[in-house]
């Protein structure tokens, strides 16, 4: 099973900014495409961003489009996620997971092994 560390998160105010990493626990990320997704208190986990390995291939939730930012360091087998004009709505735990398309980012949002364990995550909390 691939698995990932994911770190960055914090609380912050609205309108702030934070950088999340997705780090590759023990492989590369390859011709992996990683997407990120969230969970709020009592929700199903929500697709957020999608990245491919070369960068080619990107996609946002419509929720986040104009405010975040995903990026992929290969050398570092690390993805990012810069989120800034950060909301309230954006709080929860940010998990990432090699998305459904494998090589490229399906656009469904879902992850490629949906029995998988997620990872850690870390915790975004947005509010004055």
């Amino acid at each position: 099973q691939l698995q990932f560390v994911e770190s960055g998160g914090g609380l912050v105010q609205p309108g702030g900014s934070l950088r999340l990493s997705c780090a590759a626990s023990g492989f590369t990320l390859g011709d992996y495409a990683i997407t990120w997704f969230r969970q709020a208190p009592g929700k199903e986990h929500e697709g957020v961003s999608c990245i491919n390995s070369s960068g080619e291939s990107i996609s946002y939730a419509n929720s986040v489009k104009g405010r975040f930012t995903i990026s992929v360091d290969n050398a570092k087998a690390t993805a990012y996620l810069q989120m800034n004009s950060l909301k309230p709505e954006d709080t929860g735990v940010y998990y990432c997971a090699v998305d459904l398309g494998y090589y490229y980012c399906s656009g469904y949002f879902e992850p490629l092994d949906p029995g998988a364990s997620w990872g850690q995550g870390t915790q975004v909390t947005v509010s004055s």
